[in-house]
């Protein structure tokens, strides 16, 4: 990999992302070699996906390069690379662009999409974890209303002005309430010779409430704001399968539908080579203790959502979500500082700050540790959290600008199809 040779131990942290970023921070100008390692050559800020999947936001708008963010850093080393296997017993790492050896190990690979197994639906359906995931969306979107303006064809027209989004968290939330708000007052004016009331956002949730995890205040106020915005909300309903037509359910209700976009679920993104006795079979996730090591291993560390670390309030680990994984990725920084260096380390105790979902305009829920508010104010709450999140100046003037625009002038004007997104059939 062309690293220089150092005397001081490596560090070596698997995946960019809220807690890879945390981590790789807490460790700058320590006597360390510190080495990230991703697939991907900048970090996403991911809550704003559904921004971006609908012309909200251009995705450099919320990507900031690695590199720059620790370009000032000497003791940091950015290589652009896939870890296909770690070998614990040789701590080394494998990579697609050769082995590197780490005296302290940090796997924070995030979360990828889980289907539960299902093969045709995940064949078929869209998901929304990454940028070029997200554009797909944009695209397909796009693509099905310029195909509906074509189509004689009744039922294929109404298929493809039907979206069906599976999981009521905060992606399938706020993703919903972003289409409603484009069927609302966007496409009506991109497409008047289409009936755009024929349009339909159907949420399906396969529990009682939706946002499970926040209040039942939240839930209930979010479900409000989505049926207001003309969202057909469906509970108690699970998915069965997608032959990329129909949407089949548990219920008497199926969906006829060109787009379907899967966000019921996510599961650790683990790395081969550690002992399966370390993963949480079904979610996929390492079993770290309270310094998040990973079992039987001090010197390899998971932090972020590819980690569960149990306790009695947290009887399947932490959310995964970004806070859990920002203060883990900083405790674990300073408790390898700490190690190295002979100190005592800290066990780590989640400080929960809250959570919060936008459902559109004016419309939000946020769940505090003392106080739960919804409307008008937290959605401006929402937004300057998100907005403070954001890396870089530059990313915040930009999302702020386009905030500003949107609100004024109820418009999107990214809704443009950069790369055509071609669905793929079952064979």
């Amino acid at each position: 990999m062309n690293l220089p040779q150092s005397s001081f131990p490596r560090v070596v942290i698997i995946g960019g992302g809220f807690a890879g970023l945390a981590a790789a921070k807490g460790l700058e100008n320590q006597e360390l070699q510190v080495v990230l390692v991703d697939k991907h050559n900048y970090h996403t800020f991911q809550p704003l996906l559904y921004q971006v999947a609908t012309g909200g936001l251009e995705p450099d708008s919320i990507a900031f390069p690695l590199r720059k963010r620790f370009n000032d850093v000497k003791n940091f080393f950015f290589r652009l690379a896939e870890v296909v296997q770690i070998h614990p017993d040789k701590k080394i790492i494998e990579t697609s662009i050769g082995n590197l050896d780490y005296d302290e190990l940090i796997i924070a690979t995030g979360s990828t999409t889980n289907f539960f197994g299902n093969e045709n639906i995940q064949k078929n359906t869209m998901e929304m974890k990454s940028v070029p995931q997200a554009l797909d969306i944009r695209s397909l979107v796009l693509e099905n209303f310029e195909e509906a303006l074509l189509t004689d064809n009744l039922e294929e027209r109404n298929a493809l002005m039907n979206f069906v989004i599976v999981g009521g968290g905060p992606t399938g939330v706020e993703l919903a309430g972003a289409l409603a708000e484009m069927k609302k007052g966007i496409l009506p004016k991109d497409y008047p010779d289409l009936d755009i009331r024929k349009m339909q956002i159907n949420l399906i949730q396969s529990s009682a409430e939706i946002l499970k995890g926040m209040s039942s205040e939240a839930s209930e106020k979010a479900e409000d704001f989505l049926i207001g915005l003309g969202v057909n909300v469906w509970k108690n309903l699970r998915v069965l399968n997608y032959d990329n037509k129909i949407v089949t359910t548990n219920g008497e209700d199926h969906f006829r539908a060109e787009t379907v976009i899967w966000a019921a679920g996510v599961k650790g993104e683990i790395v081969s080579g550690l002992n399966s006795s370390c993963v949480i079979e079904k979610a996929e996730r390492y079993k770290v203790n309270e310094f998040n090591q990973v079992e039987n291993h001090d010197n390899i560390y998971a932090i972020g959502d590819v980690a569960c670390m149990k306790s009695e309030t947290n009887p399947y680990g932490h959310p995964m979500m970004a806070q859990p994984a920002i203060q883990q990725g900083k405790l674990v920084a300073k408790n390898i500082i700490a190690k190295l260096f002979g100190k005592k380390t800290k066990a780590f105790v989640y400080n929960d700050k809250g959570s919060m979902a936008t459902i559109g305009r004016n419309k939000a829920v946020v769940d505090l540790p003392k106080w739960k508010f919804q409307g008008v104010f937290a959605w401006f709450v929402w937004m300057f959290v998100h907005l403070f999140s954001l890396i870089g100046f530059r990313n915040k003037a930009i999302v702020f600008l386009n905030w500003v625009y949107n609100y004024v002038r109820f418009d999107r004007e990214t809704r443009l199809i950069i790369r055509p997104f071609k669905k793929k059939n079952i064979v």
